[in-house]
């Protein structure tokens, strides 16, 4: 994953992004009836359960759109939640929570869907030693929310982007003439440009497996659409020498018995891509 201030930069440029696209030249409905002078107090109430998500993100579009905001914190990113709860309190001028109120929202709403599914396949995973990971299969421009809700959740990040990681997976394979000429060239690449960058490689079958494992430097090894008795082989074949990550079309059904075939990663698109929105309001008190 990127730095933390990497991380930081990426968050500010959603908000700033958001808030160009919800706001732009001002909230008029807000500035047509409630006047600039207006206080006012609103409540963030869940309407559903699973784990809430985003309330770090709140604060932050808060301090964003109006400094003076002032937040009353009752439930923290990470705790179940169910219907009823109150997460939050937020008073200060009317105008400046009503700009931020469905910008926070639709983060949380989402970002506690995520936490929420992430969390479930957490609790698949318990006692196997396995860890679930997310995947680059986010939402165009939000990625950062959604792989820090995977986190709250319970889970890993994976790569963050093209940039972070080395991933070659099979029409890299493909495209550079194989296996070992696709390992090789990189490794030059990375070499010629001074990066140091992870190395995971995707298998199709046991046989690339046999063909990674000739060759040095090798972070990890994406054990991708085996079945279990392969997997249970490909782990075998692999052992001490790198990590083991299996994925395609693992599911809530499927996710344990990967496990227990003895991989250490799990990735799962489904974490970010198949989730429904968590039903959260905002209220004024």
């Amino acid at each position: 994953m990127i730095s933390k201030e990497q991380f930081d930069k990426e968050i500010e440029g959603i908000i700033r992004n958001a808030v160009r696209e919800d706001v732009g030249d001002g909230d008029h409905s807000s500035l047509a009836c409630i006047p600039e002078t207006a206080q006012g107090k609103a409540k963030l109430l869940v309407k559903d359960q699973g784990v809430i998500a985003g309330v770090g993100f709140a604060k932050k579009v808060f301090a964003y759109i109006d400094s003076d905001l002032k937040i009353e914190t009752l439930i923290e990113d990470g705790a179940k939640v169910k219907y009823g709860d109150v997460v939050f309190y937020v008073e200060g001028a009317s105008q400046s929570i009503l700009k931020a109120e469905r910008l926070v929202l639709n983060a949380m709403q989402r970002m506690s869907a995520i936490a929420t599914k992430t969390k479930s396949y957490v609790d698949l995973l318990e006692g196997t030693g396995t860890k679930i990971l997310d995947t680059r299969k986010t939402t165009p421009g939000i990625r950062a929310l959604e792989k820090w809700a995977v986190k709250i959740g319970g889970g890993e990040n994976h790569r963050f982007a093209l940039y972070d990681m080395i991933m070659l997976k099979d029409n890299h394979i493909d495209f550079a003439g194989g296996i070992t000429s696709a390992i090789t060239k990189t490794q030059a690449y990375l070499k010629e440009n001074n990066k140091d960058l992870k190395i995971i490689v995707e298998a199709r079958d046991l046989k690339e497996i046999q063909e990674i494992l000739q060759n040095d430097g090798i972070h990890r090894i994406l054990i991708d659409n085996f079945n279990y008795e392969d997997t249970k082989t490909a782990v075998k074949l692999i052992g001490d020498t790198c990590q083991t990550e299996s994925s395609g079309g693992i599911n809530e059904n499927t996710l344990r018995k990967y496990a227990e075939c003895g991989v250490n990663y799990i990735s799962s698109g489904a974490l970010t891509h198949s989730v429904y929105n968590m039903d959260l309001s905002l209220k004024a008190v």
